[in-house]
């Protein structure tokens, strides 16, 4: 469990023809988007310790995509381990989210998983007008589609990313929590985020003025202590996630962005002098 949460953090995909979600092509809400755009990329280094372990990708593809007659984003985290991590774990992961574009909700998400030892194909269509995920295991042998009941508005990992974006934190004082309802891994969750201030963090692309997301963490046996995960957006109208830091059980994790093109403002980066 523990080596597949070292790709999933900034998470934290071909499958068979999926079948459309049912409901009608308007949206369930209007949610405004002033921070990303189709054709973004974010690039990250992850580290585990001392130990370079792994890369990943955070990208929205140059065109807009149609799911269930509605015009989306579809953005992609994908993942590899790198060096010793490599020979050990073999770590391929591709995580996709079909993200409506005015209601910043999913409309399909897909995981494609290959790890040493372990293999999973998911999709989850969801149709947010009668609250339901229809999920279907991509498995060979024994291949299985199932509907469950999800909360009203409901995320998954990848479309909460890019909802955390898109919200006014300017409006924020430290302490004030955000609520998310979501679903993954066929179950719902209630995710709370707690927005901690602003910052200056260093990055491998320079240092970048900041703002700190900590969500609070159940009871676990991988992350230490409900606060493990620290989140750092840039403070502009980009909001896109430049480092993330966990303590695990057995170690720390840092997710280092050191390349970015296609943002829809200026990154709001300190000047090298």
């Amino acid at each position: 469990m523990t080596r597949r949460w070292l790709l999933c953090l900034p998470l934290l995909l071909a499958c068979v023809a999926w079948a459309q979600p049912a409901g009608s092509a308007e949206p369930v809400r209007v949610w405004p988007n002033p921070s990303f755009r189709a054709g973004e990329t974010i690039r990250y280094k992850v580290h585990y310790g001392l130990i370079n372990a792994a890369e990943a990708v955070v990208e929205t593809s140059g065109s807009l995509d149609r799911v269930a007659e509605r015009p989306c984003y579809r953005a992609t985290v994908s993942g590899h381990t790198t060096g010793s991590f490599d020979f050990f774990l073999h770590i391929r992961d591709q995580w996709r989210s079909y993200i409506d574009t005015t209601s910043i909700l999913p409309l399909r998400a897909t995981r494609d998983i290959t790890e040493k030892g372990y293999h999973k194909k998911e999709t989850v269509d969801f149709d947010h007008r009668r609250d339901i995920a229809d999920v279907q295991i991509h498995d060979r042998e024994s291949p299985t589609r199932t509907a469950y009941k999800i909360p009203n508005n409901a995320q998954e990992l990848v479309s909460g990313f890019y909802y955390l974006r898109t919200l006014h934190y300017e409006h924020m004082k430290p302490g004030d929590v955000i609520k998310m309802p979501g679903f993954f891994d066929e179950s719902t969750f209630n995710l709370e985020v707690t927005f901690k201030g602003r910052e200056l963090v260093e990055t491998k692309a320079g240092i970048v003025h900041a703002l700190k997301l900590v969500p609070k963490l159940p009871n676990n046996k991988i992350f230490r202590g409900e606060d493990a995960i620290k989140i750092y957006l840039s403070d502009d109208r980009n909001k896109i996630p430049v480092l993330f830091q966990a303590e695990l059980f057995v170690g720390s994790v840092k997710v280092d962005m050191y390349k970015y093109d296609g943002l829809k403002s200026r990154l709001n980066i300190v000047n090298a002098q």
